[in-house]
């Protein structure tokens, strides 16, 4: 099972969107400095200073400096929340995990949300060290530089640096070794499965010329792009548990959490590595209950959680596409067809006088992943909730022939309930959004190429391999909780 460059790209995106407070990119650090402990800064705040004093006022004895509480390390706070083969998982690290994962998913802070994700961030960290045991039994490590490379090829595809990720976890009192032991568990995992099935997994070319005739035989069908999140039912007797969990994660996503960061924080898939994307599936591949339940979901659809085979899945229908051969007629935007009044929202990122072009760069950059994020106006109306120096405003029904020309020419390339590619302006960055509702729109089926199918293959054979070595080590695991 091969790392991915994108393996935390729906959790950086969460990020990116929590970035800059000047909308500025802060130059990139190349350099990666592997933190060694999660515990948080113990730098004194600065004294007040003192208020003014007056004339007649006598002078007063010097006052003794006060002395400001130091905080806590954290064993100083580390109550133990949970013993898993005796070894402890602390609150320190369940408060830390905690935060991480409300910071980087966009999950309500709310009491009940806590509540709910205390839980699972719980089961996770079990898990976690479950399979730290199980690499270690086998010799298995993970060194500073793998994780820094991992960190930092990561943070590139998200157009950050290290100073900007700092800055958002530590708005949720995060740590980022808090964050980088989580890729470290990631990698470790990975490597784990890779040695305990290392040449189990063979997907031999008559395999792939198997699968591509029954792909050519089913393209008649209708196909799904699909992204999931699974929860194992290890034991039949915590059936209703999982369920409820299942349940949990789906109220936090409506809530507003990102899929994409859910499933890469809680699946029990090898596919959490990409967000739960499970790539592209025909009518009756996967189990009939779950072939059933795409059957009946629009693009853009989050399924109930649906009992199947080992646990309880959450599906989301990303793209439907037609049979081969359906004809579909694509009708591209363009000026003539754009009408004479429009509900519209508008984003702006602000930008200091003549900011540089490297400074530039950035910001289009990440004014590009806000337009790919941005699904409606209600969205587009809390982006500056996350994004401090961008702005939103409500434009309603607004004439055409009010607008400048940069704007219509954008307008003009935008799909009814889409959002308009940025452009710089006078005023900054801005991002248009049409307030319509979207319209979906129907997508024919293409057949892979080999390395896809041959990358399916494997992906669903390591797949269920690695869900049954997972199961096996909880289910022999002492795990007792406090």
């Amino acid at each position: 099972m091969h790392l991915k460059k994108q393996a935390l790209m729906g959790l950086l995106t969460a990020l990116v969107l929590a970035v800059p407070a000047r909308a500025e990119p802060v130059p990139a650090d190349t350099h990666a400095v592997p933190a060694t402990a999660a515990a948080p800064s113990t730098a004194t705040p600065a004294a007040p200073s003192p208020a003014p004093q007056s004339d007649a006022a006598k002078p007063a004895a010097p006052a003794k400096p006060a002395v400001a509480a130091k905080p806590k390390r954290p064993h100083e706070e580390n109550g133990i929340v949970a013993l898993v083969n005796d070894l402890p998982i602390t609150s320190y690290e369940l408060k830390q995990r905690m935060g991480l994962v409300m910071t980087t998913t966009q999950i309500p802070d709310t009491p009940e949300m806590k509540k709910k994700v205390r839980d699972q961030v719980l089961e996770q960290l079990e898990t976690e060290l479950l399979q730290r045991q199980e690499a270690g039994k086998n010799d298995i490590t993970v060194s500073s530089v793998e994780v820094d490379k991992y960190m930092k090829d990561i943070l590139d595809e998200n157009h950050m640096n290290q100073e900007q990720l700092k800055e958002v976890l530590g708005k949720g009192g995060v740590q980022i070794a808090t964050f980088r032991a989580q890729l470290a568990a990631q990698i470790l995992w990975q490597k784990a499965v890779n040695e305990h099935y290392a040449g189990r997994v063979n997907i031999s070319p008559e395999a792939v010329d198997s699968e591509m005739a029954r792909i050519k035989e089913g393209a008649h069908k209708a196909h799904f792009q699909v992204s999931e999140i699974f929860l194992a039912v290890d034991n039949p007797d915590l059936d209703e548990k999982v369920k409820k969990n299942a349940e949990s994660l789906i109220s936090q996503i409506k809530a507003g959490a990102q899929f994409a960061s859910v499933a890469r924080q809680f699946s029990q898939s090898p596919s959490a590595a990409q967000g739960g994307d499970i790539g592209v599936v025909y009518d009756g591949q996967m189990a009939p209950e779950l072939s059933a339940a795409l059957n009946k979901m629009t693009t853009g659809d989050m399924s109930a959680p649906i009992r199947s085979i080992g646990g309880y899945y959450i599906l989301v229908l990303r793209q439907r596409f037609e049979p081969a051969g359906t004809k579909i007629e694509d009708e591209k935007p363009t000026a003539a067809t754009l009408p004479p009044v429009l509900s519209l929202g508008r984003l702006l990122l602000r930008l200091p006088p003549k900011p540089p072009q490297e400074y530039m760069d950035r910001v289009l950059a990440i004014a590009k992943q806000i337009q790919q994020a941005v699904v409606s106006c209600d969205f587009a109306s809390k982006v500056p909730a996350s994004v401090q120096g961008v702005l939103y405003f409500p434009l309603g029904q607004t004439r055409i022939a009010d607008l400048n020309q940069q704007t219509r020419d954008a307008l003009a390339k935008t799909e009814i309930g889409g959002t308009a590619e940025p452009f710089r302006s006078d005023a900054g960055v801005e991002i248009f959004v049409r307030c319509e509702p979207r319209i979906v729109k129907k997508v024919g089926f293409m057949l892979p190429t080999r390395d896809q199918v041959e990358q399916q293959l494997f992906s669903e054979q390591i797949s269920a391999l690695a869900r049954r070595y997972n199961r096996d080590i909880r289910r022999s695991a002492h795990i007792e909780v406090r």
